[in-house]
């Protein structure tokens, strides 16, 4: 098999996105605006919340997208598009408005965390590639988050590219590892593009290219002294392993005035080794020499091993992680919510005999509420013209028990959908990704509740919605429900 090299990520779209498109070119109805949100329906793990993640990939896509001489040629041989559909396509570049959450921002589900206004074709093109970035980042930098608070303060590092589902996946993982709160990657590529701190230091192949442990050992510690940790589970950690390391740093590296920084192990029952591991470099005057636990660890395995008090200094994560193996998808859709007719943007829904599967209709903005202690105790969705002022006495309603009387009193709220792109052009800079980091430690800390972090059974964070929005989506779904019943009668049915 030929494999091309990759000039163009413009393709990186579903074929229905581009025969709908054509087939609009063949209405006349190509210049019809419409508006899409990007939602998800659940919590990967069953957790309490999720990380928004992935924006500035996904904005860079969309100022980019376009399409090559050489995929206009490609899509001819298809024999399926209307030659002005591929002349439209050869000239393109979208003119559209993005809004979005903040990168880090904590999300719900069923809320809009991403949303596109433009012509058809344009809101089309977005839907594949746009969901791909957000639901791979999101996902993995959650389940970061989730490893850093099982590991109460210890630093983990990533180490999972060669298990990942593929380059750019280990890449962008990293970059959405280190925002959930890990503290390096061991991809080197992650560390030159975003400027994360990478680290590693031996496999069990450098220790078996010696004829010696303590020899290979030696040679590491020559070549860094300042940064030696050592791997010594290749062949017996109690019997050989640790032995080697503490000669090395007794006979090597103390002569020098250098300290053992850390010994390794990947194998074994981590929490039994590194208990006894500790005894005997307390026991040796190592007491500030650290301990790396790695091997197939994710937030349950981390949270038993410190049950067991594991004597452990850091974490090594990898396949868990780049995976997100425990529940490896975020499910983040792509849903039309709104269309021009004479001129005005008409809400659209979504209707299923599933109820959790009609979606929110119209173009709307997401309001984070805070008491007066400033913590989050809902989402609100209002109409995107609406003014929510909660100084006063705020009626809202529950969507889940739309019956109850419910109001906000001398609460605060902020607004979370933001202009990224407008006509085509970049309106917000995006901030650095160690603000980014620190957003969501932030928001984790000071906003959300704990209760909604824990891992089994986390508080359900509510998403309610203003009077005038719920009264505008019950008039869509009503609308839409007397227009299925003419469909019905007029069949006979």
């Amino acid at each position: 098999m030929e494999f091309t090299e990759r000039t163009n990520d413009g393709m990186m779209v579903d074929f229905y996105e581009l025969t709908m498109s054509n087939g609009f070119f063949a209405s006349g109805k190509a210049g019809r605006r419409a508006a899409f949100d990007v939602f998800y329906r659940h919590n990967a793990d069953k957790g309490g919340f999720s990380i928004f993640a992935g924006l500035g990939q996904a904005l860079e896509w969309v100022l980019n997208l376009h399409f090559s001489g050489r995929d206009i040629d490609y899509l001819r041989t298809l024999h399926t598009f209307r030659p002005e559909f591929l002349e439209y396509l050869r000239d393109f570049k979208f003119k559209g408005d993005v809004r979005a959450f903040d990168e880090g921002t904590i999300m719900y589900p069923n809320e809009p965390i991403f949303s596109v206004q433009g012509t058809i074709p344009e809101c089309m093109f977005l839907e594949t590639a746009v969901l791909a970035i957000i639901n791979h980042q999101s996902l993995i930098a959650t389940k970061a988050r989730r490893m850093v608070r099982s590991a109460q303060g210890r630093p983990i590092a990533d180490f999972g590219a060669r298990r990942a589902h593929n380059l750019d996946a280990a890449v962008y993982g990293a970059r959405a590892a280190y925002i959930g709160g890990l503290v390096a990657t061991s991809t080197v590529e992650a560390g030159e593009l975003f400027g994360i701190p990478v680290s590693g230091t031996m496999a069990h192949s450098w220790v078996m290219s010696f004829e010696d442990e303590y020899e290979s050992f030696l040679e590491y510690a020559r070549e860094y002294p300042d940064n030696t940790v050592l791997l010594i589970d290749t062949y017996d950690v109690m019997r050989s392993g640790l032995p080697n390391a503490i000669r090395l740093a007794h006979e090597y590296l103390e002569p020098m005035g250098k300290r053992l920084k850390a010994v390794r192990i990947d194998s074994g029952d981590l929490a039994y080794l590194s208990k006894k591991m500790r005894k005997e470099l307390d026991k040796a005057g190592l007491e500030d020499c650290g301990i790396v636990l790695t091997n197939s660890l994710d937030e349950f395995t981390i949270s038993s091993l410190l049950t067991q008090d594991a004597q452990v200094n850091s974490f090594g994560i990898g396949e868990r992680l780049i995976t997100a193996m425990s529940d490896p998808i975020l499910g983040c859709v792509y849903k039309m919510a709104a269309i021009e007719e004479n001129g005005v943007m008409v809400p659209r829904v979504k209707i299923s005999e599933t109820a959790e599967k009609i979606t929110n209709p119209g173009i709307k903005q997401v309001y984070r509420v805070y008491n007066q202690d400033h913590k989050a105790v809902a989402d609100l969705i209002a109409c995107d013209d609406e003014e929510v002022d909660l100084s006063h006495n705020f009626h809202y309603i529950d969507p889940v028990n739309p019956w109850r009387d419910r109001a906000f009193t001398g609460f605060t709220c902020k607004a979370l959908q933001h202009q990224f792109i407008k006509d085509g052009v970049q309106v917000r800079e995006l901030p650095a990704l160690k603000d980014i980091r620190s957003y969501v430690a932030s928001q984790l800390k000071d906003e959300i509740w704990d209760e909604e972090q824990r891992f089994e059974n986390p508080h359900v964070h509510f998403l309610d919605m203003t009077p005038r929005y719920f009264k505008m989506k019950q008039d869509v779904l009503e609308g839409m429900r007397q227009k299925v019943a003419q469909i019905v009668d007029s069949l006979g049915k």
